[in-house]
């Protein structure tokens, strides 16, 4: 199967002979795996699989046929629990102990020594030796906890002593001390990884989930209780993950309920609930966010009535998600990180090629996304598997399947530089197949998301985690139903590890209203300011502007230094300061916001975290040109204009246009260079009429390096005239007056005129005149425009008038006559 990848499942060398009794029967901290099988003879063997040298050891024979219910072995392998009943064709009974149903025996097997009866009772009885986080030396006691049919569970507290060098043996074995855990419970769950017992009890009707940590110093922990809005008050007795349960009758499976939890090292806190089936038309199944606050229920139908579910749900903790399914019908990955929205999870229901892949045996969710194949004794360790998730991503034509396996690939993480590789690859050919999201902001926005989560347990609450704020498509094949539920009371004041993350999530629930999400309202709002102020000239403090765009060399450094090959596309050669600016404003909000919101984190790692962060939005808009600029073999000279467009031009324009509109709505910088290669292309590409409408609607953004090459590059031919005055017009007046002395031409000297006349005149007052003009002086009769020159050469020589003309100090009254002349002298076509 291709989403769930087998793992190592074979016992090499443990018989000669292929019993059919063989049966895993625990799966220890350490990953040992404990198994029991039976000889032609009867007697029952007890053996270890040691998974890091992949070698079997026997532990204890017991020369009886008996049947076992439990077994452990504590972290040293000196002792050993089991707990056996006899079975007979007359019935269960115990000849060790007559009258008594079950046994519960602690064995010295270092070596094979005494035997001591922990419990003879009616009732059936499980173990399991705790495994605290200690140093490899050898423990001076032991922990055990038994777990009574009969709704108790007690722990014993087993030290040991050595004899005669290694010889290990049990100290005042006839008085081990106990004490009480739980009681009067309906329900309970060991997490092994994590030494935690999960149970749940009946107060007046209402069902309460409890958590207890057991640690490293011999104490155990209260940690929390939360009402579960869920009937258990005839659902009898359930066990989950007290070793491995028997093989029962399938046809029996799904008349029970399911009901586990799962966590991970994020602070996630999730119940998976599935009631007794009573309808095979459809299941319905329920999730418990508790890191979240809310609870949702999912109903899927179940296909033709002739395809009966003979088999529950199996739910499996995959870190970020959790897998549902059921044999033969459908397979769900639900996003247990971001479960708001349904589209960050996958459905998959009825025929579908992933159903097929998955084996239609019973399964049993271990702890440690360890999974067990009932009928044939198989242990996989279950994960997602990247290449056929890829090969998903390729092949699925749903919206809703797209954003959620991009998300669910990108946090798989395990090869970050190969996924993005693939990802970017995907998304160029599909840039246009997505209509419910925009595939370049979600790919941006999720990776850069992804490639710095790991630093800290608080991020996913400070930064986004997708694009799409709502989805209102329907999923086909599911039903949803969402609803609030009371958050766990937690039960101790001081936390750590786990448990903070948590209480964290916890408290954010409480008191975060609206959301903590970084936007980029503020830089828009500021960027403009700081736009603005640069037109009029009145600019706030040289610091402040200098601080921003040291920060933005910061982020091109912190670019350059992450591309681990030369780049191919024509970026990063010019200043740009309008993408400096905002790179700079958007690392010092960034860092701002999480200042405020990350507590005992230095400034300096907040700080660099922000400007990763920044960083990889940039190179992710880089690697996604960079790929359809390779693929397309462009080259640097599409810069110049005397050139026609060829097809790959028109492609990479196209995507460079699908990047403008995803970074603009996000308001995200783009790498400095960006828009001149965009125009450079639009020229190429579009015809005049189509370009000037990009510029005019703000698409496409002249700058002055574009604007220059362009005078530079093409003559003067009547075409080209029509579109130099087309740009020329439509420039910032500070740009205008640049470019225009770069083209020998009537428009650009009518231009020039106009802008000189236009600075003479906007404080000119009228004065009266003394004498009459003196037409000698003028070599043509053309009173108005003589009168005017006059008045603009008398302005010229007042000292009050004189000021700088940036770039045009040969621009004077004659030169404003000359143009004038033949500006018109072109409109009469003389």
């Amino acid at each position: 199967m291709k989403t769930l990848k087998k793992g190592n499942s074979d016992f090499p060398g443990i018989f000669e002979n292929n019993y059919e009794s063989l049966r895993v029967l625990n799966v220890e901290r350490n990953g040992n795996i404990i198994y029991t099988y039976k000889d032609n003879k009867g007697n029952v063997f007890f053996g270890l699989y040691d998974c890091q040298i992949r070698q079997n050891e026997h532990l204890y024979t017991f020369e009886k046929d008996l049947q076992v219910v439990s077994g452990s072995v504590n972290s040293e392998r000196t002792l050993l629990a089991a707990s056996l009943v006899q079975s007979t064709k007359e019935g269960r009974q115990n000849e060790l102990q007559p009258g008594s149903k079950c046994l519960t025996l602690l064995v010295e097997i270092h070596p094979v020594n005494n035997v001591k009866v922990l419990k003879a009772v009616d009732s059936y009885i499980w173990v399991q030796f705790l495994y605290p986080h200690v140093d490899s030396h050898p423990l001076p006691e032991n922990h055990l906890l038994l777990i009574s049919e009969e709704k108790y569970i007690e722990q014993f507290h087993i030290q040991v002593l050595q004899e005669d060098g290694n010889k290990v043996v049990i100290k005042n074995s006839g008085h081990l001390p106990r004490e009480r855990v739980a009681e009067d419970f309906v329900w309970a769950q060991w997490d092994m990884s994590e030494q935690r017992l999960y149970y749940i009890d009946l107060k007046k009707s209402r069902s309460i989930l409890k958590c207890i940590q057991f640690c490293a110093n011999e104490n155990f922990n209260l940690m929390f209780e939360a009402p579960l809005d869920i009937s258990l008050s005839d659902s009898g007795f359930k066990l989950v993950n007290f070793g491995c349960d028997n093989l029962q009758d399938q046809e029996k499976l799904s008349k029970y309920l399911t009901l586990c939890v799962f966590t991970n090292h994020t602070g996630s806190l999730c119940v998976c609930y599935s009631p007794k089936f009573d309808s095979w038309e459809q299941i319905t199944y329920s999730v418990f966010y508790f890191h979240k606050g809310h609870s949702k229920t999912f109903t899927a139908p179940l296909g033709s009535t002739n395809s009966r579910v003979t088999q529950g749900i199996t739910f499996l903790n995959l870190d970020y998600y959790v897998a549902v399914y059921l044999p033969g019908h459908f397979f769900h990955l639900l996003n247990i990180q971001h479960p708001d929205l349904i589209c960050h999870s996958l459905f998959s229901t009825g025929n579908n090629e992933v159903i097929d892949m998955l084996p239609h045996s019973p399964l049993q969710s271990l702890s440690g996304s360890l999974v067990l194949d009932w009928c044939s004794g198989k242990l996989y360790r279950a994960f997602l598997n990247q290449s056929y998730l890829l090969e998903f991503l390729w092949n699925t034509r749903l919206d809703c399947e797209k954003i959620a396996v991009l998300h669910c690939v990108l946090s798989c993480g395990r090869d970050p530089q190969f996924l993005e590789t693939k990802i970017i690859q995907w998304v160029s050919e599909n840039i246009s197949a997505c209509h419910s999201f925009d595939l370049i902001q979600e790919f941006i926005i999720a990776s850069s998301y992804w490639s710095t989560y790991p630093e800290t347990s608080n991020w996913d609450k400070l930064l986004p985690y997708s694009s799409v704020l709502t989805w209102t498509t329907e999923i086909p094949g599911i039903t949803l139903v969402t609803e609030e539920i009371a958050l766990p009371l937690m039960k101790v004041h001081s936390f750590q590890g786990y448990w903070e993350k948590l209480n964290f999530h916890l408290e954010y629930v409480k008191y975060s209203k609206p959301p903590l999400h970084y936007n980029n309202s503020v830089v828009r709002r500021e960027w403009h300011s700081l736009i603005s102020e640069e037109k009029t000239g009145k600019r706030r403090s040289k610091v402040y502007v200098r601080n921003i765009l040291d920060t933005a060399i910061k982020v091109i450094s912190n670019l350059e230094a992450r591309s681990l090959e030369p780049r191919l596309t024509p970026l990063f050669q010019e200043e740009d300061n309008p993408q400096r600016l905002l790179m700079g404003l958007m690392v010092s909000e960034l860092k701002d916001h999480l200042l405020r919101h990350l507590q005992g984190v230095e400034k300096k790692k907040i700080e660099q975290m922000a400007l990763d962060y920044v960083s990889k939005l940039l190179d992710l808009i880089c690697q996604v040109l960079e790929t359809s600029w390779r693929k397309h073999n462009l080259h640097p000279w599409v810069l110049h204009f005397d050139r026609q467009a060829s097809v790959a031009e028109c492609a990479v324009f196209h995507i460079m246009t699908r990047i403008l509109e995803a970074t603009n709505s996000l308001f995200l910088p783009l790498p400095p260079g960006f828009h001149t290669l965009h125009i450079s292309l639009g020229v190429h590409c579009l015809p005049l009429h189509n370009l000037l409408h990009y510029i005019d609607s703000g698409v496409l953004l002249l700058t002055e390096t574009a604007v220059t090459r362009l005078m530079e590059d093409l003559d003067n031919t009547e075409k080209n005239e029509k579109l130099k005055f087309s740009i020329i017009v439509r420039l910032p007046p500070l740009i205008g007056q640049k470019i225009c002395r770069l083209w020998d031409h009537p428009m650009s000297s009518n231009i020039i005129s106009r802008n000189h006349v236009k600075r003479l005149l906007q404080n000119y007052k009228k004065q009266p005149q003394s004498s009459r003009i003196d037409k000698s002086s003028f070599s043509i009769e053309f009173l108005p425009l003589n009168y005017f020159i006059e008045t603009l050469t008398d302005l010229e020589s007042s000292s009050q008038a004189l000021y700088a003309f940036e770039g045009h100090d040969n621009v004077d009254a004659t030169f404003v006559e000359e143009a004038a002349l033949k500006h018109t002298m072109m409109l009469l076509g003389l």
